[in-house]
């Protein structure tokens, strides 16, 4: 099971994305999905658009803050969005696109400026259109470049079976060698014991891994085997985001996840759907459509 623990995520900052980016359309809903830290700066992604913001890390500050327009391509919006530090290069993530009779996710990489160099699929069946890959980071072993892609879904599935606990998947992809195009390698399997009813995006740095919950509102922190390919070492410890004061969730839309050191995520929170406003309280009313930075307790529990 994994390590019991009672202890919330601390919140050290909070702001509305809105007024991080304030020369913004107002009229723009900014559905935040994902979020990627390199260097001072936060990139930042919608599922409305395919803009991309900028911001600084200190969200107490926002010169310097932009909005890059949307490019042309498919797929109204990004899921998320990896970075590889070597050659500085993003990785949006569109969930799902038909292809034949299915669907598959895609990616669109653009270079350091955000300028869109390509859109690749990843090799890989889903189960439906709305519940496809939901997170994606980047990895680098041995010089070759891996994308993890996180199933919203457990086991990769849609309906009861997706909602049903202990089946966390994580699809890694490798780049193929005659052709452009992400191949499915493997998959990474999440504790049977994380009881997480969906999955919104994932982080990784060294070999600490960090995955959320939408609806379970809780960030789970494990460790990536180092010497075994695609394997979670242990059962990981799960935190819950802040609850209210009569306990029910505050953070009811927490899309993206990203470490910003090894004591501290920042996460981004979606818009509260109209079907689901007779569900929340006004707590996730307050938290939605904002960029969140937390304090993990005591520390990360995997150096």
């Amino acid at each position: 099971m994994p390590a019991a623990n009672t202890a919330e995520l601390v919140l050290l900052q909070e702001v509305p994305i809105l007024e991080l980016l304030p020369d913004a359309d107002r009229d723009q809903r900014f559905e935040l999905s994902g979020v990627v830290v390199v260097g001072e700066r936060l990139y930042v992604i919608f599922d409305d658009t395919r803009a991309i913001g900028v911001l600084h890390r200190d969200l107490s500050m926002t010169s310097g803050n932009r909005l890059v327009p949307a490019s042309a391509g498919l797929g109204a919006g990004y899921e998320d969005i990896a970075h590889d530090p070597a050659s500085g290069h993003f990785y949006a993530l569109i969930e799902a696109l038909p292809r034949g009779k299915g669907f598959t996710a895609a990616v669109d990489e653009y270079d350091e400026n955000l300028v869109l160099l390509s859109h690749d699929r990843l090799d890989f069946p889903l189960a439906s259109e709305n519940k496809g890959l939901e997170g994606l980071t980047l990895v680098r072993r041995n010089g070759e470049v891996f994308l993890l892609g996180l199933c919203e879904g457990n086991r990769c599935a849609s309906g009861k079976e997706g909602r049903r606990p202990g089946g966390g998947r994580v699809q890694i992809f490798g780049r193929r060698r005659t052709h452009n195009g992400w191949r499915h390698l493997s998959t990474l399997r999440l504790p049977e014991s994380l009881h997480f009813e969906d999955y919104s995006s994932l982080t990784v740095h060294g070999e600490r891994i960090a995955v959320v919950s939408q609806e379970s509102s809780a960030l789970w922190i494990g460790r990536l085997a180092p010497d075994e390919p695609w394997r979670v070492d242990d059962e990981g410890v799960t935190y819950p985001f802040p609850h209210g004061d009569e306990g029910r969730p505050r953070y009811c839309t927490v899309e993206g996840v990203s470490w910003l050191d090894p004591a501290r995520v920042v996460v981004v929170s979606d818009k509260v759907k109209r079907d689901e406003l007779s569900k929340v309280g006004g707590d996730c009313l307050a938290t939605q459509q904002c960029v969140h930075i937390f304090e993990v307790p005591f520390g990360s529990p995997t150096p």
